[in-house]
């Protein structure tokens, strides 16, 4: 790559000299020690080895942003190394999507649905006080509701999506989607990830809605040999990382679609969670997938 561009500056000084000067081509290839015929394939094609790279370069960019259009430069950059081979660094990525004029999907703020009980049967303290770092699976659970719309005619429906995730891999452990937001909702998806991890005994964290108070609650997680933890009131921060995983979904799936079926809506989330564990890397995990 250096003698490439060394050799690009030569062909440069020997076009301008020739055009300006009209100094004879041959000698000064001479001189400059670089091929005339070199120099004529140049003068077809006056792109820097650099330029010309970052062209192709910008082609992959492309596409992956065609594919994934939440995507920022940072996750485009480790799809260039994970799926293409192409090892480049953030900032060349970055330049080349701003003369693209490529941007990832806009954030939308998070809107909470929780609902706290009346009268809850347990309240916990926040054990996991904003410590999403973990050594091992299963150590640390988080767990939260969010609901997505759809439409048939001027009429607006609605499903709840229940997940829990763990942080040691930032996987979906269990998920379970249904039209209501309610307590058996919560206790399925509980049941769920107990059947697929029966000798976990982690932390689990919530919020302090209506179903995670409740006493089937917490005698679930007391029959698990579970820690409960929950969140302060008003602080979704606390549960962060559940929060962000929410917003990953919507924002590369749902915000700026508008949902007709409800069949289409729930594969949509069911897709995206098996993509999420399967097949989108992330940085936190040293650009591999959850699972």
């Amino acid at each position: 790559m250096a003698k490439e561009v060394k050799n690009w500056h030569a062909y440069e000084a020997i076009k301008e000299l020739h055009e300006e000067k009209l100094y004879p081509v041959q000698p000064m290839c001479k001189i400059l020690n670089v091929s005339r015929s070199a120099y004529n394939r140049w003068v077809k094609h006056p792109y820097s080895p650099r330029r010309m790279a970052n062209n192709e370069l910008a082609k992959t960019v492309r596409a992956i942003h065609d594919e994934h259009p939440d995507m920022g430069y940072r996750r485009i950059k480790d799809e260039l190394k994970r799926t293409y081979d192409q090892n480049v660094n953030d900032k060349r990525v970055l330049r080349i999507c701003r003369e693209e004029k490529i941007q990832s999907s806009i954030k939308h703020p998070a809107n909470s649905i929780t609902k706290r009980g009346r009268h809850p049967y347990y309240v916990a303290e926040n054990i996991l006080n904003r410590d999403f770092s973990a050594t091992a699976p299963n150590t640390k659970w988080v767990t939260d509701i969010t609901e997505f719309k759809y439409y048939i005619g001027l009429e607006v429906h609605k499903v709840y999506l229940s997940a829990i995730l763990d942080l040691y891999d930032r996987r979906i452990v269990a998920y379970v989607i249904s039209e209501r937001n309610d307590l058996p909702l919560v206790l399925d998806t509980f049941d769920k990830a107990r059947s697929a991890e029966p000798d976990a005994q982690p932390i689990f964290h919530s919020d302090r809605g209506f179903q995670y108070t409740n006493k089937k609650m917490y005698e679930r997680i007391s029959d698990a040999q579970m820690i409960q933890s929950m969140s302060r009131v008003g602080k979704c921060i606390d549960n962060g990382p559940m929060e962000g995983f929410w917003g990953i979904l919507k924002r590369e799936n749902y915000y700026g679609r508008k949902f007709t079926k409800k069949q289409n809506l729930t594969d949509m989330i069911t897709d995206f969670i098996d993509y999420y564990n399967n097949g989108r890397y992330q940085r936190k995990l040293h650009v591999l997938t959850p699972m």
